[in-house]
């Protein structure tokens, strides 16, 4: 075959091959996707706004600046809910953010305490053509609610327990605890109260606690926050005795004295101490710590009263009161 009918051969197979071009894709109008997580939060008196601007445009296309950031709060209009009405009379807010990714903001909204307010935003391509109104959110404001004050943590045989104080009660006003630990990076939430005191009995002895307090009102769904209080940090220490021991009862025995008590419940009981005393006497301890509830005592005179009482020791050596005592006369 010669070479010039065998380049016209592959020539052909080539075009056959490819197929004819496509007819060119007309540009990227540059409109972004709609934002589709705007929430808030009414933090005293702010909303503090979050949502995600979005990556790409409606055909796709990578987003990697917006020339705006059109967010509207504002009452509802009369009659009728219409998106274009709202937005002509609500009030815009500068929002700075320029890039895709979540955006949280800061509104000021004492003016409007006991209004309902309704959110939306809609970003705008580099090109300036907006994009579609995000989700409408609606918003009940409350008068900002009072800062706890003055917060107190104290150590207590059955934990930390914390006080405050606020400048005032709205009806429905509760109280969050906030705890972070020493391997902890943020706070968690440990209980809630009714009133400004707190009782945490998971806080553990010889640890440093930071606690912190935030009030809160519910409203529906809704759910309006006071700003944090200051945070105190508290290492509670075990100084606590275990209480004294119960039911105890003293028994003539063989040559001895037998007494038993009430075992008592505390976690952390080493054990127990007898105490003694003649009619004449302040009762002294006649025993080390015992592990029982029980004792044998074989050092006694005949025909001679005795006075007997029992305390109980923890692990860290703290020790009750003696227990009430009993009287009994030795065999």
């Amino acid at each position: 075959m010669s070479r010039p009918l065998a380049s016209l051969i592959l020539a052909g197979l080539f075009a056959a091959g490819c197929g004819s071009p496509g007819d060119p894709l007309p540009p990227s109008l540059n409109i972004p996707e709609t934002v589709t997580d705007l929430r808030a939060q009414q933090i005293g008196d702010r909303l503090l706004v979050r949502f995600t601007l979005p990556a790409l445009t409606t055909d796709g296309v990578a987003l990697r600046r917006f020339r705006r950031i059109e967010l509207r709060v504002g009452p509802p209009p009369d009659g009728q809910f219409d998106t274009e009405r709202w937005a002509a009379q609500a009030q815009e807010i500068p929002v700075a953010a320029e890039r895709p990714g979540p955006v949280e903001i800061a509104v000021p909204v004492s003016q409007w305490a006991g209004r309902e307010l309704i959110l939306g935003l809609r970003a705008y391509g580099p090109k300036g053509r907006p994009g579609a109104w995000s989700n409408l959110l609606a918003v009940q404001i409350a008068a900002p609610l009072p800062r706890p004050e003055d917060l107190r943590a104290e150590a207590t045989a059955d934990g930390v327990r914390l006080s405050w104080r606020t400048a005032s009660a709205p009806e429905g006003l509760r109280f969050r605890i906030f705890r972070r630990g020493p391997q902890q990076t943020s706070p968690e939430i440990v209980g809630e109260s009714a009133e400004p005191a707190f009782l945490d009995p998971g806080a553990a002895f010889d640890t440093t606690w930071l606690y912190s307090v935030q009030a809160f009102l519910k409203s529906g769904e809704q759910e309006a926050l006071s700003e944090l209080s200051d945070t105190v940090g508290i290492r509670p220490e075990d100084r606590f005795p275990p209480a004294p021991p119960s039911g105890l009862q003293a028994t003539p025995g063989l040559g001895s004295i037998e007494l038993l008590w009430e075992p008592n419940q505390e976690p952390d009981l080493q054990g127990y101490r007898v105490w003694r005393a003649a009619p004449d006497e302040t009762l002294a301890p006649i025993t080390g710590i015992l592990a029982l509830p029980a004792y044998s005592d074989r050092n006694i005179e005949p025909g001679k009263k005795y006075r007997y009482a029992v305390s109980a020791v923890d692990l860290r050596g703290n020790e009750s009161a003696p227990s009430t005592p009993v009287e009994v006369l030795a065999p």
